[in-house]
């Protein structure tokens, strides 16, 4: 399990910026939207998936 709170930090390194959201946090780079989920830990399949989706991995 990654603390949220590592997701976000990494997606902000890597040129990411929130657009806000309810139950999932959306960031964006202007090209790629990637959905968070507002719980405090994110599981590592979901993470890697998250990076994949982002075009980072």
């Amino acid at each position: 399990m990654t603390k949220r709170r590592d997701v976000v930090k990494f997606l902000i390194r890597n040129g990411f910026w929130s657009k806000g959201g309810t139950k999932h946090e959306k960031f964006t780079n202007g090209r790629v939207t990637v959905l968070l989920k507002r719980h405090r830990e994110i599981e590592d399949e979901v993470f890697e998936k998250i990076k994949i989706q982002a075009g980072l991995k």
